[in-house]
């Protein structure tokens, strides 16, 4: 079963093949996912990476966690199940909202 890892406090330049071939170290990587910022496509600091077994994603996890890569102390522990990002919470409200700047709205 594959186990995905979160890797935090990389370096802006770390690329995804910089990320597999570290964590082959401990195993079979199965993917890596540099995250990225949307429309600048630069990296935001942070993967996932997903090894092929449980014992594989400790491993990586005592090789790496604290390992220094580009100058950076890696974090690298157990990748946390993405929260639930739908709906309105109570208070707030969706749509097109007019901000009113202080000024006055005419019509000439």
């Amino acid at each position: 079963m594959e186990v995905k890892l979160y890797v935090g406090n990389l370096s802006y330049e770390t690329t995804e093949q910089n990320l597999r071939e570290l964590f082959m170290q401990a195993g079979g990587v199965v993917s890596v996912a540099l995250i990225k910022e949307h429309g600048t496509n630069r990296s935001k600091g942070f993967a996932f990476v997903e090894m092929s077994s449980q014992a594989e994603a400790q491993k990586a996890i005592s090789m790496f966690n604290g390992h220094t890569l580009a100058d950076r102390q890696l974090t690298v522990n157990l990748a946390r199940p993405r929260e639930e990002r739908g709906g309105f919470r109570p208070g707030q409200r969706g749509g097109f909202r007019q901000q009113n700047r202080g000024g006055r709205n005419r019509r000439y």
